[in-house]
């Protein structure tokens, strides 16, 4: 069965707001578990919220456009970079549902500029008082599609999402979730700060396909909790596959981190592009508070071309947003998630344990650096395997904190070797290609600009 949303009063003429009507239909296709189609035309809506049993298909040339105004998203219990807290709804919702689909060959248009602006002029006022850190919870900015503790949820079908206010995709404490030919373009007028692609956080059962990503942020990011909060929600993001994706614009290839806290286990992802807008192809990243353990990743035939930086491992990522430091004369009005962001974590339970993880096929040309790798002497990245590796680099970069580092059948084009720290050891690549340096200093950004970290 299907149903028509101008059936129900909404108006495609890009001025009418169809929240109401849109959302009557919704509700209506739910309890008949039919498809609403939204023909072509531009709806003006706030957020949407999709039901159990229905799909909303999207037809070539329709475009949901998100309202400009933060009062036609609400406030909601969610969780938003780490930790939960009440934020504004998304675009569209799968909240608390199951059997859901949002599909069709139409576009979802966050009109993101105004909550972007929003963003920087907080960030400037913030700033000077020791809170950049606190920035990103308190300009609250509408995410394009939230999935919130829902399960057997499929999107894509040709879905273009474009111009998102924040996160594009947020696929939160859910499962069960299929993702299939699903284009992001969120750099197409200007470049909104944290529009990041698509985020699995704390779910699993999570399958990726085809997608095509343009992005100002992570791109395809695992995420699962930060820090206090994260520690104690303690949920991993498991069993997640991604396939045969292109990123052409973002901060990594493949992101883990740095929302660590509950772990990630169990992840696939194979046959990725990534392309010349990109700085890193592959990027763990963490923080000395945030704790968690990963384990059991799989990466192969992988694809980097003019990347300037093929591997990247932090344990200190971004220090000025990660740090968490209440000043002194703003505690006494400090609102709650403040104090949840800065409480104190013991040294024991912030590190970051990583192992097994299994990088095979990876292609990499016109590199600047192979390898920027910093972990810590108490918590080494343990058990790398490296197989099938070709990278061109004109450096070979720096490898820190490592224990059983395995490479084979890898041929590596490099102008300067690899610089290893004390104790390091990269077995089974040729001599030619490192060289130890007991004096290597590791990576430290904190002595930066704050623009700059958010870019380190």
């Amino acid at each position: 069965m299907t149903l028509d949303a101008r059936s129900f009063g909404a108006r495609g003429d890009g001025l009418t707001l169809n929240t109401q009507a849109l959302q009557a239909a919704i509700d209506a296709a739910a309890l008949q578990g039919a498809e609403l189609r939204l023909p072509a035309g531009t709806y003006l809506t706030g957020a949407l919220f999709l039901k159990s049993g229905m799909t909303l298909r999207l037809n070539g040339g329709a475009t949901l456009l998100g309202s400009r105004e933060l009062a036609h998203y609400p406030l909601l219990p969610t969780r938003v970079a780490g930790i939960e807290m009440r934020w504004p709804a998304a675009l569209v919702n799968v909240y608390g549902e199951q059997d859901v689909g949002l599909v069709g060959e139409g576009c979802i248009d966050g009109d993101g500029q105004v909550f972007w602006d929003a963003y920087w002029r907080l960030r400037a006022a913030y700033e000077p008082r020791g809170l950049r850190w606190a920035s990103d919870y308190d300009a609250q900015r509408p995410r394009l599609v939230q999935v919130f503790e829902s399960a057997r949820v499929r999107l894509g079908g040709g879905l273009l999402l474009r111009r998102s206010g924040f996160w594009t995709l947020h696929v939160c404490y859910s499962q069960d979730v299929a993702i299939d030919h699903l284009t992001i373009r969120n750099n197409d007028e200007a470049r909104g700060p944290s529009t990041d692609g698509i985020d699995i956080d704390s779910s699993c059962r999570v399958s990726v396909r085809h997608a095509d990503i343009a992005v100002n942020d992570d791109a395809l990011v695992l995420k699962a909790g930060r820090d206090a909060d994260g520690l104690r929600v303690a949920r991993a993001s498991e069993d997640i596959d991604i396939q045969d994706c292109v990123v052409r614009e973002g901060a990594a290839g493949i992101t883990f981190g740095s929302e660590t806290s509950g772990g990630f286990r169990r992840v696939r992802v194979r046959g990725l592009q990534v392309q010349r807008g990109v700085p890193v192809g592959v990027l763990f990243k963490s923080a000395p508070t945030r704790g968690g353990r990963i384990e059991d990743i799989h990466l192969s035939d992988i694809t980097l071309t003019d990347v300037p930086t093929v591997l990247r491992v932090t344990m200190n990522w971004n220090p000025g947003y990660s740090r968490a430091l209440l000043p002194p004369a703003e505690a006494a009005d400090a609102p709650r998630h403040w104090q949840v962001l800065a409480t104190p974590i013991p040294p024991d339970l912030g590190r970051t344990e990583v192992s097994g993880v299994r990088i095979d096929g990876l292609r990499a040309c016109g590199a600047h650096t192979a390898f920027e790798v910093d972990a810590t002497p108490e918590a080494p990245l343990r058990g790398f395997r490296f197989d099938d590796l070709d990278i061109q680099a004109r450096r070979g970069g720096h490898v820190h904190d490592v224990q059983a580092w395995r490479f084979t059948r890898s041929r590596l084009q490099l102008d300067a070797p690899i610089a290893l720290g004390p104790g390091c050891e990269l077995a089974g690549l040729d001599r030619e290609h490192w060289v130890a340096d007991p004096a290597l200093k590791r990576r430290d950004v904190s002595a930066h600009s704050l623009a700059e970290q958010d870019l380190l």
